[in-house]
């Protein structure tokens, strides 16, 4: 053949697709290409398919479907794949541009052509979507053992390849971002196969798709196959020769499960193995018998009436954290600023009231540096400096920084509604829905104990919690979603108007939830000493109070 002819004219060199030249292949006005390297003949109405094309007014779509069946090198996918796929090459006369059309089918008649200009990687459509299976749906009979869906057509053909055709394999028609529209158009030839394993690319939209699709197939069905480090998708692999990687990715692939279910059974060697959570015993055994200590990685809340002992009860179980464990102990109150809070700890250790200026007074420096060395040692005691709070965001990044920055194990908040004040102006419910779900986030997160004060609301009646009213869990101040995600709630209640001073000095601790134990009701008495400032457990025994079972 010479490149001159009296019937055709040369238009211009253009690649071969045979051996891969840049320009050593000539095209012809009649579409006839000659390639000069390896001498590759290829006439432009030659080895066209025989594949059936339903007749339409369409003249644009019949004009579609045509040109030879190539091996498509750019792809790396053989003549065999392509013409089993019945994917046909051709060269544009006008453009020079080579072109790869992917048919779709409707009943083995092909209804609709997807082109790809490969220089250019764009996509357009002639014929129709309606009606029509995935790529290559019509070439495997339903049923089958496997069935793997890939993002694109040369996936596809790419799987096709690396398995020798021995299971089926399909691709979307429109991409990741019409996953579920194209899976649903062909949900009883999916859902016919024993498993799915979604192949989609390795890039967020293909992840993201791949969730999407698996969440309407059966449960158990659908895996989802997590492509090896550096690679895009199946043809990425199958271009670069990775057959062995690419099948063990695939048989690797995990049954999809929706975020948060698991299947419990492969869960037994960690149920076996898990770890165990120490409790620290809390100062008082009534408490113990009830709640078996507290936890780290537990949300506790300490609730009660205006007045009656939470800033008490809160500085006891400060001090005793702070000299019964090892852990550093983060303390944000937002009523007060930090010298009071020194105060208030020291004070426990004094067993004094040295917050009041006529206790101090009777201290010599020594004796208070040497109190103060005892309780507050280096680096373990944080506290909130600031009183008052003026901005949530920023009240959590102290709280994050106490957490993760001065590795703080137990952190006391004292109190919820201040911070809720903080947090909006509006809605009181919303806004500690709110902020109880971001505190119970950060527990999650961190493992943190976390101790949280909260108040009550006004109770019904002539009888309020200043005069010992018994408190329940709907008595929490704002919203239900305290009780709801605090792992514990304890109440304190006193008739700090009784006339009797025994009673007025006496408050009752009550378990009002215990998500560790399950055991609620009264836990104990506690005593208060106006002289020392400090807080004793009853030696008067509770109803059936039985402590030989606490466990420490």
């Amino acid at each position: 053949m010479e490149e001159k002819s009296t019937k055709s004219k040369f238009v211009k060199h253009i690649p071969c697709n045979v051996c891969g030249s840049k320009d050593n292949n000539a095209l012809y006005s009649d579409g006839n290409t000659f390639c000069f390297g390896c001498k590759e003949l290829v006439k432009g109405n030659s080895n066209t398919t025989k594949i059936k094309v339903k007749e339409t007014a369409n003249n644009t779509f019949l004009n579609s479907y045509k040109g030879s069946y190539k091996a498509l090198h750019d792809r790396k996918i053989s003549l065999k794949t392509a013409k089993i796929f019945g994917v046909l090459s051709y060269v544009d006369v006008i453009t020079a541009r080579s072109k790869h059309i992917y048919p779709y089918f409707n009943n083995n008649e092909i209804v609709g052509t997807k082109t790809r200009e490969i220089s250019t990687k764009k996509f357009y459509w002639n014929g129709t979507y309606e009606g029509t299976g995935l790529f290559g749906e019509q070439l495997f009979n339903s049923g089958g053992k496997y069935l793997t869906i890939t993002e694109g057509e040369c996936d596809a053909m790419a799987v096709y390849e690396i398995f020798g055709g021995k299971w089926g394999v399909v691709s979307l028609k429109r991409g990741a971002a019409s996953a579920v529209k194209d899976i649903r158009e062909s949900i009883e030839f999916v859902e016919s196969f024993d498993t799915v394993v979604l192949c989609f690319d390795s890039d967020a939209a293909g992840r993201k798709a791949a969730r999407q699709v698996a969440r309407i197939l059966k449960p158990n069905k659908t895996k989802i196959m997590k492509f090896p480090t550096g690679f895009k998708d199946a043809n990425d692999m199958l271009k670069q020769g990775k057959y062995e990687e690419f099948t063990k990715a695939w048989w690797a692939s995990k049954v999809y499960t929706p975020s948060g279910i698991i299947e419990l059974a492969s869960k037994k060697n960690e149920w076996l193995n898990r770890e165990i959570k120490e409790s620290v015993p809390y100062p008082w055994n009534g408490l113990n018998k009830k709640l078996y200590g507290m936890r780290k990685g537990e949300l506790v809340c300490l609730t009660g009436g205006t007045g009656l002992g939470k800033s008490s009860v809160t500085r006891e179980l400060e001090h005793w954290l702070i000299k019964e464990t090892k852990d550093n102990v983060g303390i944000i109150a937002l009523e007060e600023n930090w010298s009071r809070t020194a105060d208030g700890i020291i004070s426990i250790e004094a067993n004094d009231r040295l917050y009041l200026t006529e206790k101090r007074r009777n201290y010599s420096t020594e004796k208070l540096e040497e109190l103060f060395n005892n309780t507050i040692e280096k680096g373990r005691v944080f506290i909130h400096a600031h009183l008052g709070a003026t901005n949530i965001d920023e009240i959590f990044s102290k709280l994050r920084y106490i957490i993760i920055g001065c590795e703080c194990k137990w952190v006391i908040v004292d109190h919820l509604h201040m911070l809720v004040s903080v947090m909006t102006e509006g809605d009181e419910r919303r806004g500690i829905d709110n902020l109880m779900n971001r505190l119970r986030s950060l527990v999650e997160e961190t493992g943190v104990g976390l101790i949280l004060v909260s108040h009550l609301r006004r109770a019904a009646g002539d009888k309020g919690h200043e005069k010992g009213v018994e408190v329940t869990l709907s008595h929490l101040k704002g919203s239900q979603g305290i009780a709801q995600l605090s792992d514990c709630v304890i109440a304190l209640e006193r008739n700090q108007q009784a006339a009797d001073k025994e009673e007025a000095n006496t408050t009752k601790v009550r378990v009002l939830k215990s998500r560790y134990t399950g055991d609620t009701g009264l836990a104990c008495l506690l005593k208060y000493n106006s002289n020392t400032g400090r807080l004793y457990e009853s030696e008067e025994e509770l109803i059936d109070e039985d402590y030989s079972n606490i466990p420490f």
